[in-house]
Order: structure tokens, then sequence, then C-alpha cells
């Protein structure tokens, strides 16, 4: 490729690049289950502005192109959630979301009020299952979406990330 790729805050005007890579990377997950109502697919770009303008979001850029994207924020109880990791089909398996969680996981633990991180995906998911548990993540529940998809819940201590052995 020549080029590559880097991960930095999200800014304002990433929005619309931000809003089709998801998308596009979400497809796979909605042709899994069946269901392209899946909220990572119906939310408006609106209401995309407005978790950049509150939430931390990261992007990963392969030059000005956005390829990557993650969102998360700190509750008042100290638990992080992580949500809307995606990558660009064309650059899946090759590390990226692991890059951006720990990169997610890093700012959102800035703070030091950060005690746990917490995210999900659907059941039926492997990949994802695979890419957060080696990541450390472990089930501690699962509920059923508004769209019907069944997700399984999965949490870290923030402790236990090492942010020494980032790439």
């Amino acid at each position: 490729m020549g080029m590559s790729v880097t991960i930095s805050a999200a800014a304002a005007e990433d929005a619309e690049q931000i809003f089709k890579l998801q998308y596009l990377a979400f497809q796979r997950e909605a042709e899994l289950y069946g269901n392209y109502l899946i909220q990572p697919l119906t939310q408006s770009l609106d209401s995309l502005k407005a978790e950049l303008a509150s939430d931390t979001v990261l992007v990963a850029r392969l030059g000005d192109e956005v390829v990557g994207a993650v969102r998360g924020s700190v509750g008042e109880d100290g638990t992080a959630s992580i949500a809307k990791l995606c990558v660009h089909p064309r650059l899946q398996g090759h590390g990226l979301g692991a890059r951006l969680l720990r990169g997610v996981e890093q700012a959102l633990a800035g703070d030091g009020g950060t005690t746990r991180f917490r995210l999900h995906t659907g059941h039926k998911s492997e990949s994802n299952l695979r890419l957060y548990r080696k990541a450390g993540y472990a089930q501690v529940g699962n509920r059923t979406a508004s769209d019907g998809v069944h997700l399984v819940i999965l949490e870290k201590d923030a402790k236990d990330t090492d942010y020494a052995v980032s790439a």
C-alpha cells in the first residue's frame, strides 16, 4: 500500500466518512443476522454528529480516508462503554480493529476514573468475539437488542489493560 494507517481522535468534519464507513462495515453483520435494521445501519447522521460532540471517537486513517472507527464514553459509575467498532471490509483481518480497541481503551482510561470496559456484539459474530476475548474481555451477560439481535455483553477490568505494548 505504501502508506501506514494512523489512529487519532475524530474531528467533526469526519462525520460523513464515519457514517458511510459504518454503513459499509456493518453490512456483514446485517447479513449474518438477516436483519438490516440493526442500529449501526439505521443511525442518522445527526445522531452520529451528536456522538462525535459528546463521546470519545477515534478513527483510523489511510491517507485522507477514514478506514476504521470506534466510540466510547465513561459513565458516572466508572464503566466505559465501547461501541460501533468498525473497519473497512478491505482492511479487516490485519489487526486494525485490535489497534482501535486498544486506542479507545487508553483514551477512556485517561482520567483514571475508569474501572472497567464494557462492550457487546451479536452472538453469531465469531470474529468479533475472538477479537474481544483475545483483548481480555469475558462474557458477563446477554440481552436482546431492540432490533431483535441477541447480544453478548463482555467486560474487562480497566486495571487489566497494559498500554505499554500498544502498537
